[in-house]
């Protein structure tokens, strides 16, 4: 599945991909925006009381998975849909290795950064730091916006760099007063995990690499989903040395989170391979036997180790990938094939401004407890409670288009 062509427009010189497209087709931002409001959805479920128990995540040492379980690992897997269009696309522009390379790394610490920033607002500590926990998450998010906001080209330039710098300065004086944990084991600012984010950084960090480096070798991208599959599977069998399990981030050495965006990287190779010869019956048949043999897989590893989100087990993996990958394909046919994208403009923000939509629900959290806004039972019971979750997630979603209608618009 690796063709190319020779060809001299523009800046391009020889040997550029032609098989693969760098056209973004509707389908992922679609999936990636259904995806993340069903994120703020299940995030925000531990305001509610009465729910069913399948609604959440199912806790440690349990075999199985709710629906919050299935959310993280669709978002990964959207991460590598992505990958071969946003590297071809750059490559198309004209950068070489090396910038596509800085690119995958600034994206990486962007991540990492505002994950370990997240992750330590959940021990913070207000006596400890001096300051209102109120204000930690929406400081930082604020943060975030100002560093990695595209700014109109007609400001003056050191506007730009003054707001960039004034917010790293103030992430760096919170890191510095930051205190968290119990009055009896007070611990300074750390990543004692990478948070959503971070793991999606070093996920994204190991897949853009292989990705770039395979220049659309589909041998090399199946390699790579294989070898992930193989390391998680020998990770969970604890064949792995301790030394490297504790030099290597988790969310690589564990092999299942980069196996997750592998897999949506080896997707996306094979979706254009059929796409491009307008063969899209025979690509929904080859999808839908690839998340077959995936379910297949999950039923044959969950004996070994479980089907769990904490623990990233392989069988998690397998089936999680499966679900993805059949949502792909049929969000394919309604909105690309029968051409009925518009159905889902309302949340279209939340697939085209993702990190800032991810955002912007700890904003409203900051600002609801500023305001000391409190909802009555009723309305966070039951199915009552599910509606005003999901209301929730819209108005975040809402937010995030008004954003952008004023000129917030995050590029990592």
């Amino acid at each position: 599945m690796n063709k190319t062509s020779e060809t001299t427009a523009g800046n391009k010189t020889a040997n550029e991909p032609a098989l693969f497209s760098t056209q973004r087709i509707a389908t992922i931002d679609i999936l990636r925006a259904l995806t993340m409001v069903l994120m703020i959805f299940v995030n925000d479920l531990w305001s509610l009381k009465g729910i069913p128990e399948w609604l959440g995540h199912v806790k440690g040492g349990v075999d199985g998975i709710g629906l919050a379980d299935v959310v993280f690992p669709a978002f990964l897997f959207i991460v590598g849909l992505s990958l071969p269009y946003a590297i071809n696309n750059r490559r198309k522009k004209g950068d070489n290795e090396w910038q596509l390379m800085q690119h995958v790394l600034l994206r990486t610490i962007a991540l990492l950064v505002m994950g370990v920033f997240l992750v330590n607002g959940e021990t913070y500590n207000a006596a400890a730091t001096g300051m209102p926990k109120m204000f930690w998450n929406p400081m930082i998010c604020i943060a975030f916006i100002l560093i990695w906001n595209t700014y109109p080209d007609s400001w003056k330039k050191y506007i730009p760099m003054a707001l960039r710098a004034i917010a790293i300065i103030g992430l760096v004086i919170l890191a510095i007063i930051y205190r968290g944990g119990h009055d009896e084991s007070i611990h300074r600012f750390s990543p004692s995990w990478w948070g959503i984010l971070g793991l999606i950084g070093w996920a994204y960090l190991v897949s853009g690499i292989i990705t770039v480096f395979a220049k659309n070798n589909f041998w090399i991208i199946l390699g790579g989903w294989i070898f992930f599959c193989i390391v998680s599977m020998v990770a969970k069998a604890h064949l792995i040395p301790r030394e490297i399990m504790t030099i290597i981030p988790n969310a690589i050495s564990g092999g299942t989170l980069t196996g997750l965006t592998m897999g949506g990287v080896l997707t996306t190779m094979i979706f254009q391979y059929f796409v491009k010869k307008g063969e899209n019956l025979k690509m929904t048949l080859v999808l839908i036997g690839f998340a077959g043999i995936l379910i297949i897989l999950s039923i044959i590893t969950r004996p070994y180790w479980g089907l769990a989100k904490i623990g990233a087990t392989p069988a998690w993996l397998y089936l999680c990938s499966a679900f993805t990958i059949l949502a792909f394909v049929a969000i394919y046919w309604v909105a690309d094939i029968g051409k009925k994208a518009k159905w889902f403009d309302l949340i279209k923000p939340a697939g085209t401004a993702t990190i800032l939509c991810y955002l912007v629900p700890y904003l409203v959290y900051g600002i609801r407890n500023f305001l000391h806004i409190s909802l009555p039972e009723v309305l966070r019971t039951g199915g009552v409670g599910l509606v005003k979750t999901f209301l929730f997630a819209m108005l975040c979603v809402a937010v995030t288009g008004i954003l952008i209608r004023i000129g917030v618009r995050m590029k990592l």
